[in-house]
């Protein structure tokens, strides 16, 4: 069975962003109750990266996971930033997201030397002797690295899917224009699309190339970075980690009120939009606390009438799939 058709996948996915105290500090033992509070609800796909705090979110997935049946959970981790120590180190990593010590740096490398030692390095953090899927991570900041990676990283995972190192790999990024590079020219077993197929953005080119190809998609960023994370959108949400326009607040509240017309909360609309896409595979969201972990679990659990996109659809709220 390939690794993009686990059942593992076939529900919500814990994204490791936020234990890699993303924005703000997070303690370990949050975390790790975090991780467990996943665990206990059923969660078995957990993803992470090296970027992720400067490798301290696939540090504590390791030890939240340390005991846990390797064959019950699927795990991924990322390629194409390696983390090395900073010749002028910082008092925070914040100015790139995340709330850690800046004694250490990224150095972009999708060569297949980069790949190869990365893995190595997250294998290690993780503590564990395999992870099953490798995403290429944001092949497009700050600057276009696809001639790169597909010299380099692209044949790198081949083989290593090849010879059973790993179980798939993908792309992670969200420039649609260059995951569909990679779909029509790689062969990518995934990719993890971020905040381009959501109920406020639907790149259907994209996922049409997905569904062509036979590449299965992992949706991220459903909420798109906060915005469609509450019930109503407000003053300050939001949207691509950036302040969320006007005109985005006043189209997420209008999808918000036809939701609570089908008794539907928003949130819950957003975890299950992306499922309606036979190309995906998994829908994949950041977990802080364990009180989080319960209330996405809860949400995709609750049922969403069929009428609700038909009638987001007609509003002209929703484009239908094409």
């Amino acid at each position: 069975m390939r690794t993009r058709d686990l059942p593992a996948l076939r529900s919500l996915g814990f994204g490791g962003a936020q234990i890699g105290n993303l924005y703000r500090a997070l303690d370990d033992r949050t975390a790790s109750e975090a991780v467990a509070a996943a665990w206990d609800a059923g969660v078995r796909y957990f993803d992470t990266a090296p970027h992720y705090g400067l490798g301290l979110s696939e540090r504590r997935l390791g030890v939240a996971l340390a005991g846990r049946p390797r064959d019950d959970y699927v795990l991924s981790t990322k390629v194409g930033r390696l983390i090395v120590a900073h010749d002028e180190p910082t008092a925070s990593d914040l100015e790139n997201g995340f709330a850690v010590a800046g004694d250490r740096r990224r150095v972009r490398d999708y060569t297949a030397d980069g790949v190869l030692r990365s893995l190595e390095e997250s294998l290690a953090r993780l503590r564990t002797d395999r992870v099953d899927i490798v995403y290429i991570h944001d092949p497009e900041e700050p600057t276009d690295r696809f001639d790169e990676a597909m010299h380099g990283a692209v044949p790198a995972l081949h083989r290593l899917r090849d010879e059973g190192v790993i179980g798939a790999w993908g792309v992670g990024s969200k420039d649609a224009g260059i995951l569909r590079r990679f779909v029509t020219q790689a062969s990518p077993d995934m990719v993890m699309v971020a905040g381009r197929y959501t109920l406020l953005e639907q790149d259907h080119a994209l996922m049409v190339d997905c569904a062509s190809h036979d590449v299965a998609v992992v949706a991220v960023g459903v909420f798109n970075s906060g915005l469609l994370s509450e019930r109503r959108a407000g003053t300050g949400s939001k949207y691509d980690y950036a302040d969320a326009p006007p005109e985005l607040v006043a189209r997420a509240n209008a999808i918000a009120r036809v939701c609570e017309e089908f008794g539907v909360s928003l949130p819950q609309a957003a975890l299950a939009y992306p499922w309606r896409h036979p190309a995906v595979v998994n829908v994949c969201v950041g977990m802080r606390t364990p009180d989080q972990v319960r209330r996405n679990v809860d949400l995709m659990a609750g049922p969403v009438p069929g009428g609700l996109w038909t009638e987001l659809i007609e509003r002209g709220l929703v484009e239908e799939n094409r």
